[in-house]
């Protein structure tokens, strides 16, 4: 007795008891799958390379949390910088909602990293060792054998020895390819914090990918949800023409209904009934391709990650019964209906604003990155300190090289008054590639040439004079009143006292 379809009552892979039923997605063959199948592999193949790939000295994405450095294919922001990072992912966020709004869930399935190594490595695996859908279902139904334990134990290794492969690769981004091979060959104890971490991180992904899932997209991945609230009627999405499909029979129910209208027609006796048959033949190959388990035919649903695998299912089937294709298709909920479908409209304009705006803020945040940072910061205590004939502000100045040359920095005070004294960075400064260093810069000024707070500004610029950073400070002093008045008092002492 066949299995009863998915309903939109509740969530597929959740059975009444609240229990998972596992999926046995089976495969399909056509020309989203093909498109699919290469652009996950070059996907993959972008993942996995990014440690690899050398821009400028270091790896093309390498998040160096030990040095505070993070390169981003050739940039190099420093800690401070990171606040750039805000706009980045800012800008990111409203380009996925602007795809989203005109493609529907377009990353999900063709982009998404967990979609891209799930379908296209893990349950490779799983068809390479257990077979097809049938056979897959057969063999989880099978009593314990000899067999069956060896098929498990090939491909959940497989699956671990993958997890591990992604998970130190994963690492490589934070600390290198170099740091990583290293600490293959040390023993265990060495890096113990990083060994656990990794122990853990395979952990999870072969939880994920050899049981979790489609329960990820569904259970924990917000954008699923989302999707409801970013697209509309004019968004493209992977649904069913019921107008052409609508009423479902199989081949054999349709060929009785014509031959009957046909003797009908023929005895010249009026029709008892339409003759007319949709052209979904209800085989249910849409529902037995889903990595998630629903039925397209019931409209768009939240657990529709957009794989397409439906599509070359369905058109595989119209293709045998030399009907059209695309009774399942890309089309937005306006057209399969026969509405027209409008791509500039509130959302997609809002969207749109709010991503040129993201996009704009993000690319002016990243061109002010300088390939060095000056901090220069008032020293914790006093604001200044007076004595007999100088009054001191005392200042440290951070200077970090961003890049990965040797450069030689030198300060200057711009705006200062005559007679300031600067104590400290004197001389040049050369800094090692990333290297930063904290010194104290100590500013004097007489007391008699004193008259109230003042700005100046530090600069530092490197030899070359290719660039400089400058940070405004402010001079801070006594009230001069108050000062003059204890100057007055103290020459008068002086002058009693002789």
């Amino acid at each position: 007795m066949a299995a009863p379809l998915p309903t939109r009552d509740s969530v597929t892979t959740i059975r009444e008891d609240g229990s998972r039923p596992f999926l046995y997605p089976a495969d399909t063959h056509g020309r989203f799958t093909l498109v699919r199948r290469i652009s996950a592999l070059l996907l993959i193949a972008f993942y996995l390379s990014l440690p690899w790939i050398t821009i400028g000295g270091y790896p093309a994405v390498f998040f160096d949390i030990a040095q505070r450095r993070f390169h981003l294919f050739g940039l190099t922001l420093a800690a401070q910088d990171m606040w750039l990072l805000f706009f980045v992912i800012t800008g990111l966020g409203f380009s996925l909602f602007f795809i989203t709004a005109l493609f529907g869930r377009i990353w999900c399935g063709w982009a998404c990293p967990h979609t891209v190594f799930l379908d296209h490595v893990y349950r490779r695996i799983e068809r390479l060792i257990d077979g097809d859908a049938v056979q897959r279902r057969v063999l989880a139904a099978a009593p314990p054998s000899a067999g069956k334990a060896a098929r498990r134990l090939l491909k959940h290794g497989l699956y671990i020895l993958v997890s591990a492969t992604i998970a130190h690769l994963f690492l490589a981004y934070f600390v290198s390819l170099p740091a990583v091979w290293a600490m293959i060959g040390a023993a265990p104890g060495e890096n113990w914090s990083l060994f656990v971490f990794m122990a853990v991180f395979t952990g999870i992904l072969y939880f994920n990918f050899g049981w979790f899932r489609e329960q990820l997209c569904i259970v924990i991945c917000p954008y699923g949800r989302l999707q409801s609230a970013l697209i509309d009627n004019h968004s493209l999405v992977i649904g069913y023409d019921a107008t052409r499909g609508e009423p479902r029979m199989s081949v054999a129910e349709a060929t009785k209904l014509r031959e009957a209208a046909a003797v009908q027609a023929k005895e010249g006796l009026p029709a008892l009934g339409s003759a007319k048959a949709g052209d979904c033949i209800g085989c249910a190959r849409c529902v037995t391709v889903c990595p998630t388990g629903i039925d397209i035919r019931q409209g768009l649903q939240m657990e529709c990650v957009g794989c397409t695998a439906c599509i070359d299912a369905c058109d595989d089937v119209m293709t045998r019964l030399h009907r059209p294709r695309g009774l399942i298709r890309y089309d937005s909920q306006n057209g399969f209906a026969g509405k027209p479908t409008r791509w500039i409209r509130g959302r997609t304009f809002l969207y749109g604003i709010l991503l040129f705006v993201g996009a704009s803020v993000a690319t002016w945040a990243l061109s002010t990155v300088r390939p060095a940072s000056l901090g220069v910061t008032r020293i914790v205590g006093a604001p200044y300190i007076v004595s007999a004939d100088t009054i001191r502000d005392q200042f440290l100045v951070r200077l970090v090289n961003k890049r990965n040359l040797p450069v030689r920095f030198v300060l200057s005070l711009e705006h200062a008054p005559s007679g300031l004294i600067q104590s400290g960075l004197l001389q040049p400064v050369e800094l090692p590639p990333l290297g930063e260093i904290v010194e104290p810069l100590v500013l004097q000024q007489a007391r008699r040439a004193y008259t109230g707070p003042f700005a100046l500004t530090v600069r530092i610029q490197d030899a070359a004079g290719t660039f400089h950073l400058s940070r405004e400070v402010e001079f801070l002093g006594p009230d001069v009143r108050l000062l003059r008045e204890e100057d007055a008092e103290k020459e008068q002492e002086r002058h009693e006292h002789k």
